[in-house]
């Protein structure tokens, strides 16, 4: 499974410049296909609008108007093909979706950004937009006083869009290689927006200025600055805006002209690391949140970084853990709120605190409680959390990179329901059984074993090699009291807990003494 947050790989890989043409606009029509389940168990992105839930997935984008009974999904459709979904967004009635791929250049694979999509109508039909590029010979902006030199970023390789927001009018983006970009004309044209170079804590137009606006080695030699890979976005009204780079946190008030950056060494309390990945607003206490990874700095640390008075200083909480999203539950009237519980999802865990972040509580192994269905993930990779508050119920749906998970909270804490929506071939009988992901791989995604029962039953499971040798007994004997499909998970390892070596692996499926069923599942690193 291609891991959309490929965040070193973009890092540290150089943008090659090649030539392209502007973005162009088409309009077509596709409702999208209904569902039982998401089209993918890769979830990257949650957004709801009232109660339509959307999702952001490797395999395109998916909704339920029904809170999750059922889902329509945009997979192999003409509006969005077969491309995953690495951003989405909603402002004054449009939805927004961003789409990306893999592109083998020269033997190497490359993330390449393949557009925007927005719908006026929830997704009947749909604008859909090249991605951003720039003309070759656009290598001057106009900032204030200033003409600063910009490196045209002519392809869209190393050139998706990682996050959406809105000001009044105006439309937010943010990429690796093409920064922070701008359109007030609904995507027809983009402006690039300039933030400060890596050696400057703020700029304005009116200072008299001399850098380059290049996120990566280019033309003007190689001079880059982290602060121009921009990873996360944040708009509060119409004119605060906060972008998250590989440099820190920028903030401006001014609706994107003047720009004030915070980053590790530049405050007596500053975030853990310059590497912000998500940023988030407490409507409660008007706090922000970041998710602020180690960049490059022997100082800098994983952790989540909060401030209450705008930037001027920062707090740390799970500190050595990589955040990758921030949602917030509140208590009381909108407007008028009394507290608020913080959640945040990371590669380490999902945790909540409903003490500010004095202290955080982790869940433990999910697992839905009707179907029995786990979600456990030996590398817990939760990449998303958005809390829905409705009349009589708070919900809290998480985003993994195995399944998409409504948690009902019902105790403030996690005991309450789970329910696991986990995308996989429907079983027709009890003679059928199926492996997904497959191939796998062990070092990052557990494979999950499906099979069907009629009755309550005695159930083995075991894994051998290519030679037939016992490899791994995923269970032995273990009742399954509840009829119909079932999901056992093996982590690709041995009897001993080691990784087993890339090939071909065998499952048996023994269930009580019916003919064993068999299986095949390819170990790929």
């Amino acid at each position: 499974m291609k891991n959309l947050l490929l965040i070193f790989y973009f890092f540290f890989i150089s943008l090659n410049i090649l030539s392209q043409n502007l973005p162009k606009s088409f309009l077509f029509q596709n409702k999208g296909t209904t569902d039982e389940l998401p089209a993918s168990n890769s979830i990257e992105k949650i957004l709801f609008v009232e109660d339509t839930i959307w999702i952001a997935t490797s395999k395109g984008l998916s909704k339920s108007t029904d809170y999750g009974k059922t889902w329509i999904n945009f997979y192999k459709h003409k509006d969005f093909g077969e491309d995953g979904i690495s951003a989405i967004g909603y402002n004054n009635g449009t939805i927004w979706a961003a789409t990306w791929k893999m592109q083998n250049i020269a033997g190497t694979d490359i993330p390449t950004g393949t557009g925007l999509h927005y719908s006026t109508d929830f997704g009947k039909t749909w604008t859909n937009i090249k991605q951003p590029v720039d003309d070759p010979g656009d290598s001057i902006i106009i900032y204030g006083i200033n003409k600063i030199r910009a490196l045209p970023v002519t392809v869209p390789q190393q050139n998706f869009v990682y996050d959406i927001a809105f000001t009044k009018n105006t439309i937010w983006i943010v990429c690796f290689a093409g920064g922070l970009r701008k359109s007030t004309d609904m995507g027809k044209t983009w402006q690039r927006v300039v933030l400060p170079p890596d050696n400057l804590d703020s700029i304005k137009p009116t200072d008299t200025l001399k850098f380059s606006l290049q996120p990566v080695a280019g033309k003007f030699g190689k001079e880059s600055h982290l602060n121009h890979r921009a990873f996360s976005l944040l708009t509060i009204g119409d004119s605060t805006i906060y972008v998250g780079t590989a440099g820190g946190i920028n903030k401006s008030t001014d609706g994107g002209l003047s720009w004030t950056k915070f980053n590790h060494t530049n405050q007596l309390n500053p975030i853990s690391g310059n590497f912000i990945l998500s940023l988030a607003h407490n409507k409660f206490d008007n706090s922000i949140w970041a998710a602020t990874w180690k960049a490059e700095g022997n100082t800098e640390y994983y952790a989540l970084s909060s401030t209450n008075d705008g930037g001027k200083s920062w707090k740390t909480y799970l500190v050595n853990e990589k955040i990758l999203d921030i949602d917030f539950k509140y208590y009381g009237e909108n407007g008028n709120y009394t507290h608020s519980d913080i959640f945040a999802a990371g590669e380490g865990g999902l945790f909540r605190s409903n003490n500010y972040g004095k202290t955080w509580i982790a869940t433990q192994e999910i697992v839905d409680s009707k179907t029995n269905i786990s979600i456990n993930i030996k590398t817990q990779r939760y990449r998303a959390i958005k809390v829905k508050q409705r009349n009589d119920s708070t919900d809290i749906w998480i985003g993994t990179l195995d399944g998409l998970v409504k948690f009902s909270d019902i105790n403030n804490n996690w005991d309450g329901r789970w329910k696991v929506f986990l995308s996989s071939k429907r079983l027709n009988n009890t003679n059928e059984s199926y492996a997904f992901p497959n191939p796998f791989s062990p070092d990052n995604e557990v494979v999950r074993i499906k099979y069907k029962i009629e009755k309550s039953s005695s159930v083995t499971i075991r894994i051998f090699d290519f030679g037939m040798n016992l490899v791994r007994t995923i269970i032995q004997n273990a009742n399954r009291n509840i009829a119909g499909e079932q999901i056992e998970f093996w982590d690709g390892r041995d009897e001993n807990g080691k990784i087993v070596p890339n090939g071909v692996y065998f499952y048996r499926i023994d269930i009580d003494s019916n003919e064993p069923m068999f299986g095949k599942i390819i170990v790929l690193m």
